[in-house]
C-alpha cells in the first residue's frame, strides 16, 4: 500500500473517531451560540460542537497539505 493511501487511511479513521467522540463529550453542553455566514446565520450550537468540528475540519484539510521541507 502505498504511503499516501496510508496517510489518507489513518486521517480518516482519526478524524471519524474525533467526531464520534466530539457527538459523546457535547451531550450535555448548555452554552449555545449562532455561526454567522455571509448570506445566513445557522440555528443555535453548542459552542463545543463549533470549536470541535473546526479542528476536525483544519485537521482534514492539513492531510492535504504537502510540504517538501528537504526539497534542495
Amino acid at each position: 500500500m502505498s504511503f499516501i493511501i496510508k496517510k489518507l487511511l489513518l486521517s480518516a479513521i482519526f478524524n471519524s473517531c474525533l467526531f464520534f467522540l466530539l457527538f459523546i463529550g457535547i451531550q450535555n453542553s448548555s452554552n449555545k451560540s449562532k455561526v454567522d455566514f455571509l448570506i445566513e446565520e445557522t440555528i443555535e450550537l453548542p459552542i463545543s460542537f463549533i470549536v470541535g468540528s473546526s479542528f476536525i475540519v483544519g485537521s482534514i484539510i492539513g492531510t492535504f497539505l504537502v510540504l517538501d521541507i528537504n526539497n534542495e
